[in-house]
C-alpha cells in the first residue's frame, strides 16, 4: 500500500456513502458554489495575487506579505520539503501517525524521517536542523497534536522549519482555536471545510521576518498555482456568511458524530478515543483484521460504501471515518450486518 493513499473517488466512480475522506459532509457550501459559478474562468487570475492575498491577509490579521497561494496543501507539502532540503536540511520530523505526503515528499527531496512518539526512531534524530510537522487536530485520529505546546515551551525554532497542517482546525468540533507559536508556519484547505475537496487551492501563512524563505518558496511556485476557481473559492472562504454556514454545519456534524459512534459500538467496533473532528478512528474485531482488505472492497463494490483502511497511517486493523448523515450510517449498519450474515452462512 502506498503511503500516500487518499479517499475518495476511485476506479469504481464517486462513492455512494463515501466515509474515507475528512470533507464536511454538510457540503457543499452553497454561497461557496454561487461564487464559482461566478469565476471568471475565460480569463488568467492576477499572477500576483494581490487582491487574493490581501483578503487572506485582511482574513487572518496579519500582512500580505506572509500570504503564500498554494496549488493545494499536497502541494505546499511537497515544495516546502524542496525548500527545507535545499537549505541544507536532511531530516523531516513527522507525527507518529500522518497523512502519508509528509514522508512521500521529504524522501523524494532526500530528507530522513522519524516519528514523534508513540513511535520514536531517536536514532535518527541528530539535533541537527529539521523540518518537523505537525497536524491540528491530527489525522486520522482528531486529536490535539502534542507538538503544538512542545513548540510553546521550546522557545525560538532557530534552523528548523516547523510547519502546522491546519486543514481540519476550522472543523474542530468543539469550536475552539489552537495557540500557535509565532515561528510557525500554518497550511490552509478551506476545500475540505467547505466540502468542495474537487476544487484544488490552498495557501500558507509564513511566520514574521521571514522574507527569504517565502522569496525562495515563491520562486519554486508555478506560474498561476492557483486557477480562477480555486481564487473563487478562498475568496468565498473568508465572507461572513460562509464562515457562518461553517460554524452551523459544526453543529450538524456533532450530532451525526454522536450517533455515528454509537453505531460503531454497537457493531462491535472500538472506538478511539479523543477525536475533536468531524471524523475518527474505530479498530473492528481481531476475528476480523486477516480479512480486512477483501470487506474493505466487498463495501465498497457491493454496497457503495467506503471506508479508509487505517494501515496506511499506522494503524492496522483500524479504518478512519468521516462523518455522514443518518442514511449514509443506517447504510454502513446494514452492510456489515449482510456481511455477518454471508460469513455465518454454512
Amino acid at each position: 500500500m502506498f503511503e500516500n493513499t487518499h479517499g475518495g473517488t476511485d476506479a469504481l466512480g464517486v462513492p455512494a456513502h463515501d466515509f474515507s475522506t475528512n470533507r464536511n459532509a454538510c457540503g457543499p457550501c452553497p454561497e461557496a458554489i454561487d461564487a464559482l459559478q461566478a469565476a471568471h474562468a475565460r480569463q488568467y487570475p492576477d499572477p500576483a495575487y494581490g487582491a487574493l492575498r490581501q483578503r487572506l491577509a485582511d482574513f487572518h490579521g496579519v500582512a500580505a506579505a506572509r500570504v503564500v497561494l498554494a496549488g493545494s496543501a499536497s502541494e505546499f507539502i511537497h515544495r516546502i520539503s524542496a525548500h527545507a532540503a535545499r537549505l541544507g536540511l536532511r531530516q523531516a520530523l513527522l507525527p507518529a501517525h500522518s497523512y502519508g505526503d509528509y514522508a512521500q515528499a521529504a524522501r523524494v527531496w532526500g530528507l530522513e524521517c522519524a516519528r514523534t512518539a508513540p513511535a520514536p526512531n531517536p536514532g535518527l534524530l541528530t539535533g541537527a536542523p529539521l523540518l518537523h510537522w505537525a497536524c491540528e487536530p491530527s489525522s486520522p485520529l482528531g486529536r490535539t497534536d502534542p507538538a503544538l505546546a512542545q513548540w510553546q515551551e521550546s522557545g525560538g525554532a532557530g534552523a528548523d522549519l516547523r510547519v502546522l497542517d491546519c486543514a481540519y482546525q476550522p472543523l474542530r468540533l468543539d469550536d475552539r482555536q489552537s495557540e500557535v507559536a509565532a515561528d510557525v508556519w500554518q497550511i490552509w484547505t478551506p476545500n475540505k471545510v467547505l466540502g468542495m475537496t474537487g476544487v484544488r487551492a490552498a495557501y500558507a501563512l509564513a511566520p514574521e521576518g521571514a522574507q527569504a524563505h517565502i522569496a525562495a518558496l515563491q520562486a519554486l511556485a508555478p506560474s498561476w498555482v492557483v486557477g480562477a476557481h480555486g481564487v473563487a473559492l478562498l475568496e468565498a472562504w473568508t465572507t461572513p456568511a460562509v464562515q457562518q454556514w461553517i460554524a452551523c454545519s459544526r453543529i450538524e456534524l456533532a450530532q451525526w458524530k454522536t450517533a455515528q459512534i454509537d453505531l460503531c459500538t454497537a457493531l462491535g467496533w472500538h472506538v478511539e478515543p479523543g477525536s475533536l473532528a468531524n471524523y475518527f478512528v474505530a479498530r473492528w474485531p481481531r476475528a476480523e483484521h486477516a480479512g480486512m482488505a477483501e470487506r474493505l472492497a466487498w463495501l465498497r463494490s457491493a454496497h457503495g460504501i467506503k471506508l479508509r483502511d487505517a494501515a496506511s497511517f499506522g494503524l492496522p486493523g483500524a479504518v478512519r471515518l468521516g462523518v455522514l448523515p443518518a442514511a449514509s450510517q443506517q447504510a454502513l449498519a446494514r452492510a456489515w450486518r449482510a456481511a455477518q450474515n454471508l460469513k455465518n452462512t454454512p
